[in-house]
């Protein structure tokens, strides 16, 4: 019998209130398994917070988190010494080199010398940075700067890395390669990733694991196999009388989008295929193009929205 893998974080009925009034969580459950783990959420949706408390860093007003097996409100030093942790903002000394920082970073998280001296320059060689590693880190860019960061959550050998915005600053180039440094480390290396964004096409290309938190609250979390597929679309094009189309369809109770000449129609039962076909050849329309399409993460998010608004006028 295979083994059942435990879950790298576990949350029970999380809330966090700060002084003034200000929630930030509120009663959040949720399970976290190993792999890639997309964190999403607008700016000001609780990630942050949720990392924080993860990290031992701030105590829930109520509820409890585990992370790696360990109660975060107790032993919150324990768990920093096992989890790497890359913050959002530029938080880098200027006057040190690559190196000189790893080192000390890889000596807090409880290394020896020699070997934080050794792991550090394992850690800059993995994220592209062996040739520049005595280098001043005032004199990086931006690019550069974000893989020190990533490195010196790599060098205490970590179970689990919580990364806050990885790819922010960074060009469509630099995020690019981000993106597929940090999809190496998960799946190559074997490490438990945690990616907080507020950018849901990068997480949809690197993640195994989606969680979603909005306005504190916990909106979705599945796979994100079981959350692209759950609903397919058929993408149906015609040179000419595309409204006349959606028309048609919406009349017979199909849900549809449109994108241009192209329609989104949403697949809930089999005849779905035929009805469209058949609507194209009654209204003699020239199709171009017509396809099953994967569900996109931003296309949940919109179906959601879409229902509590109807909820809302119910």
């Amino acid at each position: 019998m295979a083994e059942i893998e435990q879950p790298i974080i576990e949350a029970t009925a999380l809330t966090m209130r700060y002084p003034g009034g200000v929630t930030a969580l509120t009663d959040l459950t949720l399970s976290v398994q190993p792999g890639i783990t997309g964190l999403v959420g607008a700016n000001g949706a609780g990630k942050s917070t949720l990392i924080k408390i993860l990290l031992g860093l701030l105590t829930p007003t109520s509820g409890g988190v585990r992370v790696l097996g360990l109660e975060a409100s107790e032993r919150g030093e324990q768990i920093r010494s096992r989890v790497g942790y890359m913050p959002e903002h530029d938080c880098l000394p200027a006057d040190v080199t690559a190196t000189e920082f790893v080192t000390h970073l890889g000596r807090m998280s409880g290394l020896p010398p020699t070997a934080a001296k050794e792991q550090a320059a394992e850690a800059l060689r993995h994220v592209g940075l062996h040739e520049e590693r005595y280098r001043q880190i005032g004199t990086f860019s931006t690019g550069m700067k974000q893989r020190v960061k990533l490195a010196q959550a790599l060098v205490g050998d970590p179970g689990l890395l919580l990364l806050d915005e990885p790819t922010n600053g960074l060009d469509p180039a630099g995020r690019d390669a981000m993106l597929a440094l940090i999809r190496r480390i998960g799946t190559e290396f074997g490490i438990a990733v945690v990616v907080a964004s507020h950018l849901l096409s990068e997480i949809e290309r690197i993640c195994d694991h989606l969680v979603a938190i909005e306005g504190g609250k916990l909106l979705r979390a599945a796979s994100l196999v079981s959350m692209t597929q759950a609903l397919p679309w058929l993408m149906v094009e015609v040179d000419e009388g595309t409204e006349e189309l959606a028309a048609n369809l919406n009349g017979q109770g199909l849900t549809v989008r449109t994108q241009g000449r192209q329609l989104l129609v949403r697949v809930d039962t089999d005849p779905v295929f035929d009805t469209v076909r058949d609507a194209i050849a009654d209204l003699d329309l020239p199709l171009t193009r017509l396809e099953h399409r994967r569900h996109h993460v931003e296309e949940l998010f919109a179906d959601q929205e879409q229902a509590e608004a109807m909820e809302a006028l119910q």
